[in-house]
């Protein structure tokens, strides 16, 4: 059985979520009950995975890591479809997270309630213009997968809730919010929402 260390409403959701849809067992461990966490990962973040005597660490490595390991419909095999799957985890873990991440340090370190405006509006609008390129992929598909959902789809459902933190809207469009909605009515996501509690 896999141990997944996580934060409720974190990115680590999104493995939970992966793990449920591969039909694995996880023992959930919430990261704040973890007197040293810093011995699993010095950086402090989750999502940490433990696999027997593996310890593994960054949301992406730990998708290919699950997805290299069992059988599954999320991740191509091989050709156009393999890349182009892996462009759209790289999309959602190397651009939309540090995108949202840069309203989580502007909260957290700019006390200015003017610059801190000025900052989440900048903000606002690169995570804007990275949704529209997920809208613009999910113009002729329900998932960037196609008929089945991706690994980045997974991802992507987590990090759209993370502007419910902040006070402004950021818009999403319409394909990208009919993507969120299919994913998040997925028996694994509402599964992992009810364990995440």
């Amino acid at each position: 059985m896999y141990q997944l260390y996580y934060l409720p409403g974190a990115c680590s959701k999104a493995i939970h979520v992966l793990l449920l849809e591969l039909g694995q067992q996880v023992e959930l461990i919430n990261k704040n009950t973890v007197s040293d966490f810093a011995a699993l990962n010095p950086l402090g973040t989750v999502p940490v995975l433990v696999d027997g005597d593996k310890v593994l660490r960054e949301g992406a490595a730990l998708v290919l890591y699950l997805l290299g390991k069992h059988p599954n419909s999320l991740l191509a095999a091989s050709g156009v479809a393999r890349e182009q799957a892996i462009e759209n985890l790289m999309l959602a873990n190397a651009s939309l997270h540090p995108a949202y991440a840069k309203l989580f340090f502007l909260r957290a370190h700019i006390l200015d309630e003017t610059a801190l405006a000025a900052g989440y509006q900048a903000a606002v609008q690169g995570i804007e213009q990275l949704w529209q390129v997920v809208d613009d992929r999910l113009a002729q598909q329900l998932y960037l997968g196609g008929e089945q959902p991706s690994p980045a789809d997974l991802l992507l459902a987590v990090y759209a809730g993370w502007g419910g933190y902040f006070p402004l809207a950021i818009k999403l469009g319409s394909n990208v919010e009919r993507m969120i909605a299919a994913v998040r009515a997925r028996p694994a996501f509402q599964q992992a929402l009810i364990a995440e509690q």
